[in-house]
């Protein structure tokens, strides 16, 4: 039996659609929280790090990622905090694989985004769609020309977060992959 392909989830974009100004509307809960990072960049004492990060998350988003023919990781700056803070709202179990990254936002020297070589690095020449709302065309000719796999960096906007169609073109991707022997 083959392996399945990485799902690599970020938080920010595709499962919390930050940008967005209707997503109570699309059915999408509100909720505070305080992760490390974040709060590393804000005064204790200030307002908005007592109140909190407000994180847009859809309850039906766990079991739709879940149904998916992939295993799960977050690739998220959350890093573990993803599997306490954020699974237990979407409906993932809590012990998902997570990318340590060696350096949180840390300058490309050819460019590319902070998560491109590591995620890279970390697939280890395995197939992985890739969720994110910061892929850029740089990244994904830099995974097509680095990555022995195949490899799907799906771009997902932050005013919209994953939608029907990205968990279509999810579906369909892993079946031909696994249609190509994988």
């Amino acid at each position: 039996m083959t392996e399945r392909p990485l799902l690599l989830l970020d938080v920010d974009g595709p499962l919390n659609p930050f940008r967005s100004r209707l997503a109570g509307l699309r059915g999408y809960t509100s909720h505070r929280m305080h992760p490390a990072d974040w709060m590393s960049r804000r005064d204790p004492g200030s307002r908005s790090a007592r109140r909190g990060l407000r994180v847009r998350l859809h309850p039906a988003h766990g079991a739709r990622l879940l149904a998916l023919p992939f295993e799960l990781t977050w690739a998220t700056a959350w890093m573990h905090q993803a599997n306490t803070m954020i699974a237990p709202h979407i409906g993932l179990p809590g012990d998902l694989p997570v990318i340590e990254w060696p350096e949180l936002f840390a300058d490309d020297p050819d460019g590319l985004f902070w998560k491109t070589r590591p995620l890279l690095d970390w697939a280890a020449g395995r197939p992985f769609a890739w969720v994110d709302d910061m892929i850029s065309p740089q990244d994904r000719d830099w995974i097509a020309a680095h990555h022995p796999a195949p490899a799907l960096p799906l771009t997902i906007h932050a005013r919209h977060g994953l939608r029907d169609r990205d968990f279509t073109a999810l579906t369909r991707w892993a079946a031909e992959v696994s249609g190509a022997g994988r």
